[in-house]
């Protein structure tokens, strides 16, 4: 039996926290849709039932089969997950006289339980449900109360069976961490030994037993997530590896030149090819943001394919897919995640394009896999650069895409990031970058009157991108950096920042 965690997934927003609380043990959880159990449960030491918008009342409520698992398994369910342990065994679900969500305090915790070790009356948790517990199921026994939740946490006398209406992954349940921590460690018996190091060790051989001496092509962006992707490969399999960076006219000013030169010094061998021409002639006069981005995603697919013909051998192509790569783009069939927006790295390959696709990072979140690129000696300014979309700035420039909107983002966007360096401002951040808004404004410059473009300037912080606040940045650097921009780049006069946070407006604007 492997020290695993699965997570069913009935489409909470806090689903990912789950599993990043989860891993912040040291324990490695993966997420699955309520309706696509894996076959094969034996690899999973425990399981969670996450929440949902959905009402266990409701006819058509995620009703999975947990023959295999309840009373087998070490479970927990959460929020809806204890509402459905409960309404299908015996208990009663019904709706809240109030809508229960935001902050409460536990008014009773049953003294002597494993599963409640270190929490306590006064200890705060977060509510985010309309339907309430008013009985619970056949054998259980009630574990804490909240003063309007009566049935806020039980388990079933017997078997290693828990329910807490609260959410213990959110930052607001201060002791949220522990109680998962009771549950894994204490009751289920899993071992924290899931580290970065551990991460590279299995990986690594898991890629020299799964490549042998094929040959791989990998696509080098200059990132965080394709540097880590390219040194694990590079590990395993040496010379094998071919590397490939794309220019396709929509990175950052002078980004080719500098990522080409940063890997100089890694041992890597990677080939610069300038595709610019290629791509924007393919994006001319398409505003579609999905459309846009299945045309990068194609052309690049295109272009490998042209690399990979040169490469004799070749079988593989490896991809830096991450975690939330794959939450938000992949949606179950009939289950219950949205797709939020397509990544040109998450997908099939076409059929005429022979090689097979390795991830090595595809269950990683961006922060673990910072941290697995440390492990491995790789240098701060490459961990620490800041997450930059595949499609680049085909997805800032909003609206159709010219080879001169690019230059004047371009110029924005480098004025923007060399700023926030300046400042101190950069390792405080999370992401960065500048919009080009279909948006003309009227402006006055010296006594002309002027009609040009407007531009967002956007910065994040965050943990993952799964969730982002926006940054307060100081008024002076705002002031000198719009000032900047207007002065300096020629067609631009407004500048704006955002200040939306994800949810519910996503980091990027398209």
């Amino acid at each position: 039996m492997q020290n695993n965690v699965l997570i069913l997934d009935f489409g909470s927003q806090y689903t990912q926290l789950i599993a990043r609380r989860v891993r912040e043990l040291n324990i490695y959880s993966e997420i699955k849709p309520y309706n696509k159990l894996p076959e094969d449960l034996s690899e999973f030491k425990a399981v969670i039932l996450s929440g949902s918008p959905s009402s266990v009342r409701g006819d058509n409520a995620p009703h999975p089969d947990l023959s295999e698992i309840k009373g087998k398994k070490p479970l927990l369910g959460i929020c809806y997950g204890a509402q459905y342990l409960s309404h299908f065994n015996g208990g009663n679900v019904a709706p809240s006289a109030t809508r229960e969500y935001g902050r409460a305090n536990l008014s009773f915790v049953k003294e002597g339980e494993e599963f409640l070790k270190g929490l306590g009356e006064g200890s705060q948790v977060w509510m985010s449900h309309s339907d309430t517990i008013k009985e619970l199921p056949e054998g259980a026994i009630r574990l804490a109360s909240t003063h309007d939740v009566e049935n806020a946490a039980y388990k079933i006398d017997g078997e290693p069976t828990f329910g807490i209406q609260f959410h213990p992954e959110v930052y607001h349940t201060t002791d949220g961490k522990k109680l998962l921590e009771n549950f894994l460690v204490n009751i289920a018996g899993l071992k924290q030994d899931w580290t970065p190091d551990a991460f590279v060790e299995t990986t690594v051989e898991e890629l020299k037993k799964q490549i042998g001496d094929d040959k791989v092509i990998l696509g080098l962006s200059g990132g965080v997530d394709s540097s880590v992707a390219a040194m694990l490969l590079h590990k395993a399999i040496g010379k094998h590896l071919h590397c490939i960076f794309v220019n396709n006219g929509l990175l950052r000013k002078n980004e080719f030149s500098s990522v080409l030169d940063q890997y100089e010094h890694m041992g890597l061998n990677v080939k610069g090819v300038d595709a610019s021409a290629r791509f924007l002639d393919a994006l001319k006069g398409e505003s579609d943001p999905e459309k846009k981005r299945k045309i990068i995603g194609g052309v690049f697919i295109d272009v490998f394919d042209d690399e990979a013909h040169k490469v004799e051998n070749a079988k593989w192509l490896a991809q830096g897919t991450i975690y939330p790569d794959r939450i938000e783009s992949v949606s179950a069939s009939g289950g219950p995640s949205a797709v939020i927006k397509s990544h040109h790295n998450v997908g099939g390959l076409p059929d005429y394009m022979k090689l097979k696709i390795v991830e090595p990072l595809k269950m990683l979140f961006k922060d673990e896999v910072r941290r697995v690129g440390a492990s491995m000696g790789m240098e701060d300014f490459i961990l620490g650069r800041h997450p930059f979309p595949g499609p680049g700035l085909g997805i800032r420039i909003l609206g159709d895409i010219t080879a001169e909107k690019v230059a004047i983002l371009q110029e924005v966007d480098a004025i923007f990031i060399d700023g926030l360096k300046k400042w101190g401002l950069y390792d405080k951040v999370w992401q960065a970058g500048a919009m080009l808004l279909p948006v003309d404004s009227v402006g006055v410059m010296g006594d002309e009157r002027t009609y040009e473009k407007c531009v967002a300037l956007r910065a994040v912080e965050s943990t993952d991108g799964m969730t982002a606040d926006w940054v307060n940045l100081p008024y002076e650097f705002l002031q000198k950096t719009s000032n900047d921009i207007i002065n300096k780049v020629k067609g631009v006069n407004r500048v704006v920042y955002d200040i939306s946070s994800k949810p519910p407006a996503t980091i990027e604007w398209e």
